[in-house]
């Protein structure tokens, strides 16, 4: 039961008949949305703040305006009669009566009291996405994990979800290999571990394309910073002036220029230690200099896939497979699933009537030789045909697009990609919208950077950009360490087998690293770190975890037999404030998932499971359970135990994280 979807329901006849008096339409919606929880109990349990704006609307005082609703709203078979306060609040306290008979409902349900949504949905996410040419590496645990854990709470709320890995398979990345391949193969590492080989070999031919473009790249940056330090030589010999506010102005500009020669000067230090670092090494500058062309050659073998290359082709399905296998295994790791992996090559011969068909439309027109789409609004085109012919990422994006919405009929699409990608979505959703599919939304569910300790992005100490391989790996091993440390500070000694400790970790170590990034506010960067994400105390998945254990050892300690505890049923009760606060906290799980979906903020989930393990500590504290004063007041508080239990059990499968039963 959602109370506060039920509470905001009861006040919309009484708005809607105040509506009436009004010529022009009230936004009874926003309204609406203005009936929260309360931010403190000596307010209620829930707070209707809309009769301040809805008083200057009619004109009339927000306190009368309050009484009115309140005369009008049917709200006595759940709360206690509304009170009015300070200059127009409406404050609602829920009946004990009917918060215990949600309660005891849950109590039996397999969903926890959560209903499926009347109105379902077909959503399609498209989530994590790596180019199959190189490892996984940090920058993929945001998309992973957000995508993974949006996908499975709009499936428990009844939704049909299609998981869609649309993997880098195909492309400039893959011509660098070929010609790696071709030109720089270590066969005795290929034959040991293809993946490994494969990625020196993207690796090394990306480095070299990278070192021939450097000395037109560092000449350019070089004009650059010559013409801001002219400018700012300039703005220098200006005389200040007299004006006040002109003088701000002169200041404003030279601090700005200021900023523009820091940042062109730190361009070029850093394109010149590129320059340097690849002269230095005596095998890289050979290679660099036996391959002049290496960056035409690379295009030459990626045009030679895509037109289907004999040669090219067997070697892009000989590297695929074991590709796609490694990823595959860290997904295991993270136990995350996808409905279909459907890569950018499964799309390569789409790509031409794509282009046909906007052109058809008017909708792409040609540009220097080019094909593309002007949006309205928008400074930039989007091209959707390089003037060789080339398709890009864009043109791909579209014809995906076109398939999802043939074969899914999906009423929304979500995109989890990072920040970075803003324009490029703005672009491509303004370009479906005149090709015709406008009857779907089309969201960018964006996410900030995961920063290191020095507040850059997260790398490793030589520089190199960290694989999600070794960051499982660490957080499963610091994790072993928590728990070791714990089981061995055990007042009666140690209780696991290394074999426990070890299965413990995993699921420790791995549940620190996802909740560490669902909790975020996904737009914002966060620090990474190890330390804060496998704390005991705080927002955390390991504090979580200990929650959920501490209440199953209660029943552990008990010896209760919690199917029978269920059956058995019994009276709740919530006499007690901290068992009432406690059981408010659970009845606004559905709260918490519905609001965790309106946006697509995992963060709002977390959150909520947050205040819930805070909530039971307090009961844990102040109400013996095992030991209360009678057999009915044991069991009532059994029953609320193992709820919390099994929302927070539940609340974090959602997020892709499992529980055990010790920790």
């Amino acid at each position: 039961m959602n109370a506060l979807a039920l509470l905001r329901e009861r006040f919309r006849p009484a708005l809607a008949a105040l509506a009436e008096d009004l010529a022009a339409p009230l936004q009874i919606e926003s309204l609406l949305e203005m009936v929260k929880p309360s931010g403190e109990a000596k307010f209620g349990d829930y707070q209707a703040n809309f009769a301040m704006p809805l008083g200057a609307t009619l004109k009339q005082p927000p306190r009368e305006v309050a009484a009115r609703v309140v005369e009008m709203v049917d709200l006595a078979d759940v709360c206690e009669p509304p009170e009015v306060a300070g200059p127009g609040f409406i404050n609602l306290t829920l009946r004990t009566d009917w918060l215990i008979a949600q309660l005891a409902a849950a109590a039996t349900d397999e969903r926890l009291g959560i209903a499926p949504a009347a109105d379902a949905k077909t959503y399609v996410i498209d989530y994590s996405a790596p180019n199959v040419a190189k490892p996984m590496h940090v920058g993929h645990i945001r998309s992973t994990v957000i995508g993974d854990a949006l996908a499975r709470t709009l499936r428990f709320l009844g939704h049909r979800v299609i998981g869609d890995n649309h993997i880098g398979d195909w492309g400039t990345q893959f011509g660098m290999i070929i010609y790696g391949y071709k030109n720089f193969l270590d066969p005795a590492a290929f034959e040991s571990s293809a993946v490994t080989e494969l990625a020196r070999l993207y690796r090394l031919v990306n480095t070299l394309v990278d070192f021939h473009k450097l000395p037109g790249q560092i000449t350019a940056a070089e004009e650059n910073l010559a013409r801001l330090e002219e400018q700012l030589a300039t703005a220098a010999a200006e005389p200040e002036s007299s004006d006040k506010k002109e003088a701000q102005k002169q200041a404003k500009a030279r601090r700005r220029l200021e900023s523009q020669r820091d940042e062109s000067h730190a361009e070029l230090t850093a394109l010149t230690a590129k320059r340097e670092a690849v002269s230095a090494d005596e095998e890289l500058a050979a290679q660099a200099a036996a391959h002049p062309d290496i960056g035409t050659r690379v295009l030459e073998e990626t045009a030679a896939l895509h037109a289907g290359d004999a040669e090219n082709l067997k070697l892009w399905k000989e590297f695929l497979p074991p590709c796609l296998e490694d990823i595959e295994r860290i997904y295991s790791r993270l136990d995350v699933t996808f409905d279909h992996t459907l890569g950018e090559s499964f799309y390569h011969d789409r790509l031409a009537p794509v282009v046909d068909d906007l052109k058809t439309k008017g909708i792409a027109v040609e540009s220097d030789g080019a094909m593309c789409v002007f949006n309205e609004g928008q400074d930039a085109p989007m091209i959707v045909q390089k003037q060789d012919g080339a398709f890009l990422y864009a043109t791909t994006d579209l014809a995906t697009i076109e398939y999802r919405a043939e074969t899914w009929q999906p009423d929304a699409i979500l995109y989890v990609v990072d920040h970075r990608q803003s324009l490029h979505f703005e672009q491509l959703f303004a370009t479906v919208r005149r090709w015709g599919y406008d009857q779907v939304e089309l969201v960018h569910v964006k996410f900030g950077t995961v920063l290191g300790e020095d507040g850059r992005p997260f790398k490793t100490r030589s520089g190199d950009t960290v694989g999600l391989d070794g960051l499982l790996d660490e957080a499963i091993e610091r994790a072993y360490r928590v728990v070791a440390e714990n089981d061995d500070a055990k007042p009666d000694g140690a209780e696991w087998s290394e074999a426990d400790r070890r299965r413990i970790a995993e699921v420790v170590g791995i549940a620190a690293l996802k909740y560490a990034d669902l909790s975020q506010n996904r737009e914002s960067d966060y620090v990474f770190s190890y330390d804060k994400m496998l704390a005991m105390n705080g927002n955390t998945a390991t504090y979580m975890q200990y929650a959920y254990a501490r209440v199953r050892n209660i029943f552990a300690r008990g010896s209760v037999d919690v199917e029978q505890l269920r059956d058995d049923g019994g009276a709740l009760v919530v006499a007690e404030a901290a068992e009432r606060a406690l059981a408010l906290e659970l009845l606004r799980f559905s709260e918490a998932l519905e609001e965790t979906v309106a946006d697509y903020r995992p963060n709002h989930l977390t959150g909520y499971l947050f205040e819930l393990a805070n909530r039971y500590s307090t009961f844990y504290n102040e109400c013996p359970v095992l030991k209360a004063a009678d057999e009915a007041t044991r069991r009532s508080r059994l029953l609320l135990c193992d709820l919390t239990a099994r929302t927070l059990q539940t609340g974090l499968s959602l997020l892709g994280i499992n529980t055990v039963e010790k920790m």
